[in-house]
């Protein structure tokens, strides 16, 4: 019965358990039965794209159970869903304290599904600036072909934020949080509260913050966002990406998804789920040596600027200690020096593979100028904010004391 109480799913007897509320432990648990098929320990991989009937009475049962919102959680095609993805979103929503989450191909697709599940011509999102360049790009070049404006508005600015909102038109406020790749925090609860004032719908991307750090929902937010590529793989092995919030705009969206095709392999699904099952070990190890770095970075001489809402320094830090439960794996800085000079600090590093992405076991670190913006000229890159000095440093779980050593190594070789 111990046991049975950490999980907060319904009990076969129908008896409710209160949630377990320990990060660790809905990240095992969380949204997951006792009993599964073939009492089996792990989720089963329900491998098929078809599922079948007994005859003609029981298709009749289910589109009646179906109809009537009432059904079990078979499936008549792959498109509409999946015991193994369903398993899956259960566990994501638990995570975040969302009543259900729906699970999409890729984070991208997480995003540009919401949005065109929910938006129609002639309506108006406003977005900060400091976020996801394919999210901006998707919202300013993509949804303007369908008649959809878009504003942007710089981060932590709540008067120009609220100034450009257009009552009964706007129909979503989006922020990431922190964001990509300058780490600020929005304020959540003035970014939900201006949603609440204006009937906006509000969505925070929280794929650097992860449900161990941050849980907008918490904090009125309508929608959450992940990238489950990222911190929720965390193996850098899949493609996903998941949208979590309320029950009925979850249905609606799961609806859209078996018209925008947007869906996840059940062997994906089922890497996704073992993955974070040891998210909230990863994200706590990656929490204490992103800081130990941020504090080595701020102190050398060779650094010009560290961007992480651990330090007193970053402009959105007592918003972050106030709502984050940690401050997350990313690292960005400035090199003293040039695109160059940046390169050449990067290229002796030891430990951290040069890749674009995030989130996983191995650190991973990027010269933005060079990995997303290599086409831009040094002036149209410092006009969208990316300096050549530029660094952006995901921590993996390698030792902490292993990775100071590589970047003073690599700060002296320059």
């Amino acid at each position: 019965m111990v046991q049975e109480r950490l999980n907060d799913t319904t009990a076969a007897n129908g008896s409710s358990h209160r949630p377990a509320r320990g990060s660790s432990t809905r990240a095992v648990h969380g949204g997951t039965p006792r009993r599964k098929a073939f009492s089996a320990l792990t989720t089963p991989i329900v491998q098929t794209a078809t599922y079948t009937f007994r005859d003609t009475q029981d298709l009749m049962e289910y589109m009646e159970r179906k109809t009537w919102g009432d059904g079990d959680d078979r499936e008549e095609y792959g498109r509409y869903g999946n015991p193994t993805v369903a398993a899956v979103e259960r566990k994501l929503a638990a995570l975040d304290g969302g009543e259900d989450a729906v699970l999409y191909a890729s984070g991208m697709n997480a995003v540009t599904s919401l949005l065109l599940s929910v938006l129609s011509a002639g309506g108006h999102i406003v977005m900060t600036d400091d976020c996801y360049r394919r999210t901006r790009q998707f919202c300013l070049t993509f949804l303007q072909r369908f008649g959809i404006e878009t504003s942007v508005v710089p981060m932590g600015d709540y008067a120009a934020l609220e100034a450009a909102i257009i009552p009964k038109k706007t129909r979503f406020i989006i922020s990431e949080s922190p964001t990509n790749p300058y780490l600020r925090v929005a304020n959540l609860e003035r970014i939900a509260a201006l949603g609440k004032k204006y009937r906006a719908l509000t969505v925070i991307d929280s794929t650097f913050a992860t449900p161990v750090n941050q849980r907008p929902l918490e904090w009125g937010i309508d929608f959450v966002v992940h990238s489950a590529t990222k911190y929720l793989s965390g193996h850098n092995d899949l493609l996903a990406g998941v949208v979590v919030g309320r029950a009925d705009r979850i249905k609606a969206l799961r609806d859209a998804r078996g018209v925008l095709g947007g869906v996840v392999d059940p062997q994906n699904a089922y890497l996704l789920e073992r993955g974070v099952k040891t998210l909230a070990v990863r994200v706590k190890q990656q929490n204490q040596s992103a800081l130990a770095v941020a504090r080595f970075l701020e102190a050398h001489p060779r650094i010009e600027r560290v961007w992480y809402p651990g330090l007193p320094s970053h402009p959105d830090h007592d918003t972050a200690a106030a709502q984050m439960s940690g401050f997350g794996g990313v690292v960005s800085f400035e090199v003293a020096g040039d695109l160059q000079a940046t390169a050449r600090f990067i290229d002796h590093l030891r430990i951290p593979y040069i890749a674009p992405s995030l989130g996983g076991v191995e650190s991973l670190i990027e010269q933005p100028a060079l990995m997303s913006y290599y086409e831009k000229t040094s002036e149209e890159r410092l006009a969208l904010g990316i300096k050549d000095n530029l660094v952006r440093f995901a921590i993996g779980i390698e030792d902490t004391e292993d990775i100071l050593n590589d970047l003073d190594q690599a700060l002296a070789a320059v």
